[in-house]
């Protein structure tokens, strides 16, 4: 069986495949501390709830925290006995090359992002992918990322507002019954809420019309079904699509003789 380990700035998430099915997904808080160790004690206790451990043989990993990835590699290598492929690195083939400016590396997210969303639709795609930023990843229709947009994400947005307001409270994001809030929260809910719709509308419209082609708009992140209750702002809402990528670019490097690297 496959692990795929998205490994993001604020979660990482592990998730368990059997062919191209799905059996489990688990997620973490991100720390760069964290042993191989206890990420075994932790995620171990997990695959024992459904006897999936002892059946791991393959791993691949996207991190956009370059700290976070030789604990993760300790792990495999002592816990799995594999040695994971690491998105990003030269020995990683992609089912598409990039096409971006030259020197630049996008980030291993965004690969597995274009790699999830071209298998499933074909290409001319948009992903909005809620995580720590709200990136906005443009597929071309042979598959390969081509660039996008990165914008503060929402709970980095609330955030700032709480520290740097000191008369502002935290508030949790969700939908508001009305734009115009009678109350702080209200007001707070409203303005994240629907300023982040309306970033999300604008951004992908500009994008259509600069791309010039119909496009796929694909929702993404833990905020995405929150955000799908705007109206009109996605064609689809896929929770597992980066996940979902990195089965794909593994199993093109397995399907290309391509070894997992130390």
């Amino acid at each position: 069986m496959l692990l795929t380990i998205d490994c993001g700035n604020t979660n990482t998430v592990f998730a368990v495949w059997d062919g191209t099915q799905c059996l489990a997904t688990w997620r973490t808080a991100t720390e760069a501390v964290r042993t191989a160790d206890q990420y075994f004690v932790w995620l171990s206790s997990l695959m024992d709830l459904t006897g999936i451990y002892a059946d791991i043989s393959d791993v691949i990993i996207a991190a956009t925290v370059p700290r976070v990835v030789f604990n993760l590699r300790v792990l495999c290598d002592r816990y799995f006995g594999t040695r994971p492929l690491v998105v990003g690195k030269p020995d990683c083939l992609l089912p598409t090359a990039p096409r971006v400016e030259a020197g630049v590396r996008p980030g291993p997210d965004r690969l597995a992002n274009a790699a999830g969303a071209f298998d499933r639709h074909g290409g001319d795609v948009v992903v909005v992918d809620f995580g720590t930023a709200t990136n906005f990843d443009v597929v071309a229709v042979d598959g390969a990322y081509v660039g996008g947009v990165i914008a503060p994400g929402v709970n980095l947005s609330l955030e700032a507002l709480h520290q740097g307001a000191a008369a502002l409270p935290h508030v949790d994001i969700s939908r508001p019954d009305k734009v115009i809030g009678t109350n702080t929260v209200e007001c707070i809910q409203s303005g994240v809420f629907w300023g982040y719709a309306g970033l999300i509308e604008g951004i992908t419209t500009r994008i259509k019309r600069e791309y010039g082609r119909p496009m796929t708009v694909i929702g993404t992140g833990g905020l995405a079904p929150l955000f799908a209750q705007a109206e009109n702002l996605f064609d689809r809402v896929e929770d597992d699509l980066t996940l979902h990528g990195l089965r794909v670019i593994h199993d093109y490097n397995k399907e290309n003789g391509v070894k997992e690297q130390a």
